[in-house]
């Protein structure tokens, strides 16, 4: 690591440290206590800043909690959905416990824009938003990029997770892999009004057991100071013959609100292991594509994937005056991994019987990131029209260490696999590139009869720096200015609203992430992306539904099947109309989800090679629809159905590997009784009811096998 970033960090770690000694220096002088008489004494309200510091507290309406009535706008901060001109859909934490949802992947199962690259049993988590990549490590962590766990978002220290759809350019600024189908955004939980002591028991297929704890308190003669703290241990087989999971998380997460002070610190370290086997990942030699295999198949018995990642983000927001606040954030993120961890259980050249090459490549890599921004935002009104000003800037750092090894590949068949030698696990880590993502940012929000009309300008200056220490050495340091513009109206009151946006983005240039390409970790020039979006939001309160149509423009790569090499030669236009529903259809009844329709077109390709053709892994239909269905007759029991469906898609750039549409059924109960003065829920679910065998997706050329053959799980919470 560089002496520059070992400084910055110092400087960070320093001012972190002050501001909490501080804070506990104020909490003695004042000699604060809580009053145990008083359990429900609110927290003093704290400045309209709710893009930094966010509670569970908010009465959220949308399906009994599943949703969330307002959701983060990146710089513009938390605003009521309807006045957000992007389609965006926040899930709660009680959402994604009733899933059982472990990670962010799983607890997507609901949102019809996205679907997860990777099987579930595997250590990473790519994901398809509006049919552009997004990777694990770009989840954005209230906002900010660069700070969250690079392979797997666990959830069990999560208060909800946000879909942002669509480019985010100005709002959020770059992400470290340059998405532009849409940001997700994680936002952590919070200690809340009332004490928190709960324990969840779980068990999942096949003899996984798992125990998380979950503690909340706050103290003070007006609740100031608050701590959250969550633990995890689970470990056992997981549905592949062999395959054993290790988990563990530890977060911490402190808060101080003050009548024009508010500030948080989260500290989180999370290590995972993943031994005995990984699902498959595989290229087709033809256009007859054998039928996928069970997945609890085990292929390379002998693989394996281990990370581990440590984090600390602290915030400081100050109200300086009225309506006028200044926020700060900076955080640091250090992970480390080794093992299959982006690849899988690789194969190539897949015959129509199963026969196919296996191959091993394990990788090591360890990545260091810094990130932090600033700004000020506030309100003034000038005649008629309202003025929220917002001026921002941030930086994100990142020095990242890889390596790779390969073996021999040897021959093997999907169904009957044959074991061979696993590579070794590289024996040094060396640089492989450094980046660093800055911008400012200046947007106005202008508003006429208490927000019936609106109006967002904004413009962002990004500079892009990126050195690649790769043996084709490139390096970049570009800038651009790109401009926003969003409208929303509500000319019928507060449950319709029409919004428009236009936005362009500058993004880092894509890395080569294809491990059996001859330029392998090759990064190319910063590209520009642009989105064009219309659509209509209606919420009654109970039930809200929104309609998008939308295209967005961006460079991408062509893999040369006869160099094995990835060039920018094209252009990827995606046009889509989208559908997303949630809330109380019928008395006791809830829906949750929507369709999506995407025409994902690859344009000026080499010689016009794929002009016109479908672009890789994208589908042109996808729909997620679930129903919930409170029991009338047996108070507390809730029944549940969730169903997928994904169509047909290609697999390779000339469009002759056609991968067949496929579906799941999921089904869930719950049920919430008091025992002993203590609420109990017991929770149970079923995935892939009818145990449908199917290739989930495309990433870099290869397809994989669903990683979710039937399985079951069930957990029991206690609230003490």
């Amino acid at each position: 690591m560089s002496s520059g970033l070992h400084i910055k960090k110092s400087i960070i770690s320093a001012c972190i440290a002050v501001f909490f000694l501080q804070g506990m220096h104020v909490f003695a002088v004042q000699n604060i206590a809580h009053d145990p008489a008083d359990p429900s004494a609110d927290v003093t309200p704290a400045p309209q800043l709710p893009a930094i510091i966010l509670t569970a507290d908010a009465a959220d309406k949308l399906a009994q909690g599943q949703i969330t009535q307002t959701n983060q706008a990146g710089m513009l901060g938390e605003k009521d959905t309807l006045d957000i001109p992007f389609s965006v859909t926040g899930y709660s934490a009680a959402y994604i416990e009733n899933q059982q949802a472990t990670s962010v992947a799983a607890a997507l199962k609901s949102e019809p824009s996205v679907r997860t690259l990777f099987s579930a049993n595997g250590l990473g988590e790519y994901f398809n938003i509006r049919g552009f990549y997004t990777q694990s490590h770009e989840l954005a962590w209230n906002g900010l990029f660069g700070l969250v766990p690079h392979n797997r978002m666990p959830t069990e220290f999560l208060e909800r997770v946000e879909v942002f759809r669509g480019s985010s350019a100005l709002l959020n600024g770059m992400s470290l892999g340059g998405a532009v189908g849409g940001v997700i955004n994680v936002v952590p939980k919070r200690a809340t009004r009332e004490d928190m002591t709960r324990l969840t028991t779980s068990y999942a297929s096949d003899r996984h057991i798992g125990l998380h704890v979950d503690i909340g308190r706050r103290f003070g003669e007006q609740q100031q100071f608050g701590i959250r703290v969550n633990a995890l241990k689970s470990q056992g087989d997981l549905i592949i013959d062999g395959q054993d999971q290790d988990r563990r998380l530890g977060a911490i997460a402190l808060d101080y609100k003050g009548d024009r002070l508010n500030a948080s610190l989260d500290i989180y370290d999370i290590h995972e292991k993943v031994d005995g086997g990984l699902p498959l990942m595989l290229s087709f030699a033809s256009s007859n594509l054998p039928k996928a295999p069970d997945s609890s198949i085990n292929t390379q018995p002998g693989n394996y994937a281990h990370t581990e990642t440590q984090g600390i983000i602290a915030n400081v927001q100050y109200e300086f005056l009225p309506a006028w606040t200044a926020y700060f954030t900076a955080g640091s993120k250090r992970q480390k991994g080794y093992g299959a961890i982006a690849n899988n259980s690789l194969g190539m050249n897949a015959q129509p019987n199963g026969d196919y090459k296996a191959m091993s490549r394990m990788t090591a890599n360890d990545t260091n990131v810094l990130a932090a921004e600033t700004g000020i935002r506030g309100k003034f009104k000038y005649g008629a029209v309202q003025h929220q000003w917002v001026f921002s800037g941030n930086m994100i750092e990142q020095e990242s260490y890889s390596a790779m090894n390969a073996s021999a590949p040897w021959d093997s068949n999907i169904y009957r696999p044959v074991a061979g030698q696993i590579a070794a696990r590289p024996s040094s880590v060396p640089k492989s590139s450094e980046t660093t993502l800055s911008s400012l940012a200046l947007a106005d929000t202008l508003s006429l009869r208490e927000d019936q009309y609106q109006l967002i300008l904004g413009l962002r200056y990004q500079r892009v720096q990126s050195d690649n220490f790769a043996a084709n050495r490139n390096r970049y340091d570009e800038t651009a200015v790109t401009p926003a513009l969003g409208i929303v109206m509500k000319p019928w009151g507060e449950q319709l609203s029409f919004y428009v946006n236009y936005i362009e983005g500058l993004s880092e240039g894509a890395r080569v992430s294809d491990t059996t390409a001859s330029n392998y970790n090759e990064v190319f020039a910063p590209y520009k992306s642009k989105q064009y979006e219309i659509g209509s939001k209606w919420d009654i309160g109970t039930f809200r539904n929104t309609l998008s149509f939308y295209q967005i423009i961006r460079p991408s790569l062509i893999k040369d099947l006869s160099s094995n090499r990835y060039r920018d030669d094209g252009k990827q236009r995606n046009r889509g109309v989208e559908w997303t529903t949630a809330g109380e259809v019928l008395e006791h009844v809830r829906l949750l989800g929507g369709v999506a329709y995407l025409d994902a077109v690859q344009r000026k390709t080499a010689a016009g090679a794929y002009d016109g053709n479908d672009a890789m892994g994208i589908p042109h239909w996808q729909s997620n629809l679930g129903l919930e269905w409170d029991v009338p007759y047996l108070n507390g029991l809730t029944l549940g159905a969730n169903t997928v469906y994904t169509g047909t898609m290609y697999a390779d750039d000339a469009n002759q590997q056609k991968i067949p549409s496929w579906s799941e059924v999921d089904m869930s109960a719950r049920y919430t009784t008091m025992i002993a003065k203590h609420a109990v829920t017991l929770r149970g679910g079923v995935d892939n009811l009818f145990d449908k065998k199917h290739w989930a997706g495309v990433w870099n050329g290869f397809s994989s096998v669903s990683g979710t053959p039937r399985s079951y799980k069930l957990a029991v919470q206690i609230d003490f």
